[in-house]
């Protein structure tokens, strides 16, 4: 059995964050657990509320996951609060823990914040060198490195930037939009760039024109991290996890008034 836990917060649609981790490690064949950080109120249409759970709660979340039951590999997703970054940090020395992927969910989609400006910080002195992959889209990308993001050599400047701070890999998700001067044009490619501290590389999938999906970043870090446990190289992790991402885009549906999400529904795990 293949296990993975993933770190982040509650999603009251499901849609992203531990239930759609859940769903995606499941799908894929792995055994799931979690420790929550955060209850959020939210729904297709965005996050109305958040309520952060204690950093000691987390910490005692995580240590009776792993003391019982173990991990193949660790994701996490939303932090909250520097406190909470440190726990991780320390839980995750504690059990040299292996395969940690980083998503580093800064704001939602609408720009709501869920990481402090102190979390940050911590996030890049301490759980960025801990990291096996930091998976941030491009507006995270800019904030870790520092940087603003135009065109394709900004995008590889802020993977190596990432990568000195101590990742041993980056995948920035989302270049597309600069590869292709951020058309819309049904033929285009989504496009993430690559980079293990030597040579880029870039995953490629043709864009399905359907819209926003709610949590593709949640679900695409974690089914990276799903491969990892298998024992499955970084890039054969990410191959598998792209494929598995654009299926959960085209199968997806709208239950609600706003965003799109993933219909688990289907047999999306075949």
């Amino acid at each position: 059995m293949f296990k993975v836990l993933t770190i982040a917060g509650s999603d009251s649609c499901c849609g992203a964050g531990v239930q759609a981790d859940l769903k995606v490690i499941s799908a894929l064949g792995a055994a799931g657990t979690c420790a929550i950080t955060a209850i959020t109120a939210q729904n297709t249409l965005g996050v109305s509320s958040v309520f952060n759970v204690p950093a000691s709660v987390v910490g005692q979340q995580i240590e009776a996951v792993i003391s019982d039951i173990g991990a193949d590999s660790l994701k996490t997703g939303m932090l909250v609060s520097e406190e909470i970054v440190e726990i991780v940090c320390d839980m995750y020395r504690k059990y040299s823990l292996k395969n940690l992927v980083v998503d580093p969910v800064i704001t939602s989609h609408k720009g709501e914040r869920l990481l402090s400006d102190e979390g940050v910080k911590k996030l890049v002195s301490d759980l960025i060198p801990l990291s096996y992959l930091v998976t941030p889209n491009i507006p995270e990308a800019e904030i870790l490195a520092g940087r603003k993001i135009e065109n394709l050599s900004n995008i590889k400047d802020a993977a190596s930037a990432i990568c000195e701070q101590g990742a041993s890999n980056v995948l920035i998700k989302g270049g597309h939009a600069i590869a292709h001067g951020g058309n819309n044009d049904a033929n285009e490619e989504i496009i993430d760039l690559f980079y293990d501290g030597k040579e880029f590389q870039y995953f490629r999938e043709k864009r399905v024109d359907i819209g926003n999906v709610h949590g593709t970043g949640c679900m695409y870090s974690s089914a990276i991290a799903t491969e990892l446990a298998k024992g499955n190289d970084i890039t054969s992790s990410i191959t598998v996890a792209k494929k598995f991402i654009t299926k959960i885009i085209k199968e997806s549906s709208m239950p609600g008034k706003g965003n799109r999400l993933a219909d688990f529904t289907h047999q999306t795990g075949e």
